[in-house]
């Protein structure tokens, strides 16, 4: 009877394909590729495959997302200032909120 290698086994079960890493992390498999480019999320695209460390995996699970610096958020904020539907969605929020968009006296 052949003896199975587990330990050359159990490093294969840390190499994860997509499907897995989505099963693995419960969410669909779009998320997990949006999630590679806008968190960081650790794995490689092979071809076209992607590959997933389990244990990388985990370390981005435990790791807090990190805050966004002030540079970041100026520079989101400025990505609104040609908008032309700017002006019709500020009136919208202002009035679901029952606000005036000035205050008086200003």
């Amino acid at each position: 009877m052949p003896r199975t290698n587990t330990k050359a086994a159990n490093r294969l079960g840390e190499v994860l394909t997509l499907s897995e890493a989505a099963a693995y992390l419960r969410v669909p498999e779009a998320d997990v590729v949006r999630l590679t480019s806008t968190q960081g999320l650790p794995g490689r695209l092979i071809g076209s495959e992607w590959r997933f460390s389990k244990s990388a995996l985990q370390d981005w699970l435990r790791t807090p997302p990190p805050r966004p610096s002030k540079e970041a958020m100026l520079s989101s904020i400025g990505a609104w200032q040609d908008d032309p539907y700017l002006e019709e969605m500020l009136k919208g929020i202002y009035r679901r909120r029952g606000r005036p968009m000035t205050e008086k006296g200003a």
